[in-house]
Parts: C-alpha cells; structure tokens; sequence
C-alpha cells in the first residue's frame, strides 16, 4: 500500500479558468524520498499544498494510507520555504505548535518538545527568539516543528533555497538521516526544489513536471547508494539527464 497517492490532480483558479496542474498522478511509497521538480509557475508549490490539504483540487484526489485528503491531516506535516515562525513566541513555543492537536498532557508536550530542541541543535536557544536565530537554526526549528507530531510523511517546499550552501548541506544530511533514522515517525519526504543537484543527491525519485499546464512529463529514479559522490560519474550522468528532462 502506497503512503500517499496523487491520482489525475488538476487545478485551475475559478476566477481566471487558467489551468495550472493538468491530470498529475504518482506514488510515495515507505522509505521514498521524492523531489518534485519543473520550470517555474509550472504549479510544484501548489501541488504540494494540495497533498498537504492545504488547497483542495479542481479534479483528482490525494490519499494518505487508503484515505482521502480533504484537509491537513496528523500524518503529513509541511515544511516551508520562509520558515513561518511566529515572531511572538520563543524557539520552544514553536515547536510545540506542531503537538497543539495532539491528545497528550501539557507535560507530555514539553518533553517532547525540549527532546526534538536537543536532536536538532537548537539547545540554549529554545527560550529565545526567532529573530536572533540564523536562517539555518529558523529551519530547524521549522523541521523540528514539522516533526514532533510524530508524522508518517514530511512535505517540504524548497526548505534549503534561501541559506548558505554549507548551512543546507548540514540539514540535507539530517534529513536523509530522518528518513532512515527507527527512531523518527516519518518514513517519506516530497519535496518540492529548483536544485537539480540536490534533488539527485536526495531523491529515490524526481518527478518532472512540464510548463502549465503541467502534467508529468519523467519519472527519474535514482537508483545510487547513500551517501552520494557528487563527483561521481553516476551522479553527474543523473544530473544531466534531468537537466534534459526538464528542458525538453
């Protein structure tokens, strides 16, 4: 059984009758790691908005474990390109926005919130503010956050495009180690990226969307070993493929 299936999506905003997303399906199954790439305004971000129940379709449905999505879910959690952290309250305090819908004790939420600001690096900072944190330790606080409801799936929009390229190396590797990690509830990622390099260097799967009105144009499985030689010869050919496959 598939995690989450995208079967014959479309969108179109009502207002325009512009159609952005044309009849996009595929599959994540446990362990994959999926990067969903294409030309720009070709629908990727509201794609994943639509996964994440955070839009609703015009055609089309997602579902998670058998189950449609009609709306965000406990399963699926989202990651976002501006960190969306709320300026007011402390490191910590944002963490536990993602325990907020979970029956547990406010005890409870803030063990288990102290426990993900020690697994994310963010200890001695967890009664501080965003605006002194660096836009590296934002978005670990934003994954933190993303994870501590314990979800099966973890949907990212462009997580690592606005920092350092050192800085999102670092994180790169701590979500690959997420995904393989038994002790770390999600055991799939869809993430939405520009970075053909990144995508390769990631995925078990990149999807490659074509212009709006996009539908799947390539599926490229990835099929090299963890951690990967960017120098390599298999993943520089990769890369060169889905360039290609983007651009035709």
């Amino acid at each position: 059984m598939s995690i989450v299936s995208v079967d014959k999506i479309s969108f179109n905003y009502e207002n325009s009758g512009l159609e952005i997303i044309k009849n996009v399906s595929f599959k994540a199954e446990k362990g994959e790691f999926i990067c969903i790439m294409g030309p720009s305004g070709c629908g990727k971000s509201t794609l994943l908005r639509i996964i994440a129940g955070l839009i609703k379709p015009s055609g089309g449905k997602v579902t998670y474990m058998n189950r449609t999505v009609t709306g965000p879910i406990l399963g699926m959690s989202f990651v976002f390109q501006d960190f969306a952290l709320l300026p007011w309250l402390t490191n910590l305090e944002n963490i536990k926005i993602g325990l907020s819908l979970l029956d547990i004790s406010d005890e409870e939420k803030d063990a288990r919130a102290k426990e993900l600001v020690e697994r994310f690096g963010l200890s001695g900072f967890e009664d501080y503010y965003p605006n002194v944190l660096s836009g590296g330790m934002k978005q670990r606080v934003g994954i933190a956050r993303a994870v501590a409801s314990e979800p099966k799936v973890l949907l990212m929009d462009e997580p690592f495009s606005s920092l350092d390229e050192l800085t999102a190396n670092t994180l790169r590797s701590d979500i690959t180690y997420m995904l393989e990690s038994k002790s770390i509830s999600v055991n799939s990622v869809i993430m939405v990226t520009h970075n053909v390099e990144e995508a390769v260097e990631l995925a078990n799967k990149i999807i490659v969307l074509s212009e709006k009105p996009s539908h799947v144009k390539e599926v490229k499985v990835v099929k090299i070993g963890r951690p990967r030689n960017k120098r390599s010869e298999d993943f520089i050919k990769i890369v060169d493929e889905v360039y290609a496959a983007i651009a035709k």
